[in-house]
């Protein structure tokens, strides 16, 4: 029986992806969307088993704005890159999706200073090239994987994964 193709996907690379959790863990790698209902669900499972696994599970979200049906997902994806660049990406990661309802510019903005960033700065460094560019990075490794389609998708150790993403199925795609 010819074995079954497993598609894989773009290798993390440290230096660029934003990536938690213990190298020595299982890696899920999310491709997700500030805006999409679905990929805040997997946000809240992906948080229970990090927390259930511990050093078990490393990881890592990357940005898949549908922009054709989630018109403030660019802007939430460029503000936590903007984030990221004074260290407080998993932060604002956190915030876009807890308050998933109000991604307006106000609201980003509200964000940057709560999480006390220079609001101006930040404003600058989320219409920099710089940021677009790395958002359109992650956009283009889930388009050369072939597989990811819409948000979440999940991969799991480079793999796609097509399960459930609540907790219980997380966790026994994990135990395997």
């Amino acid at each position: 029986m010819p074995q079954k193709h497993k598609v894989k996907m773009e290798p993390l690379d440290d230096a660029v992806d934003h990536v938690r959790g213990s190298s020595a863990g299982r890696l899920i790698v999310e491709y997700g969307d500030y805006e999409c209902p679905y990929s805040r669900q997997a946000f809240r499972a992906i948080e229970r088993v990090e927390r259930q696994l511990g050093e078990g599970v490393r990881f890592a979200f990357r940005h898949f704005p549908l922009t054709e049906i989630h018109p403030h997902a660019l802007a939430a994806s460029a503000a936590a890159e903007a984030a990221a660049l004074r260290g407080q990406f998993w932060s604002m990661h956190e915030l876009l999706f807890r308050r998933q309802r109000a991604l307006e510019e106000s609201n980003l903005r509200c964000y940057a200073a709560e999480l006390e960033l220079d609001v101006a700065l930040f404003d600058s460094d989320r219409t920099s090239a710089g940021v677009l560019g790395r958002v359109h990075r992650d956009v283009q490794s889930a388009i050369a994987s072939g597989e990811v389609r819409g948000t979440p998708t999940l991969f799991i150790d480079g793999v796609v994964y097509r399960g459930g993403y609540d907790v219980a199925a997380l966790l026994e795609a994990l135990s395997r």
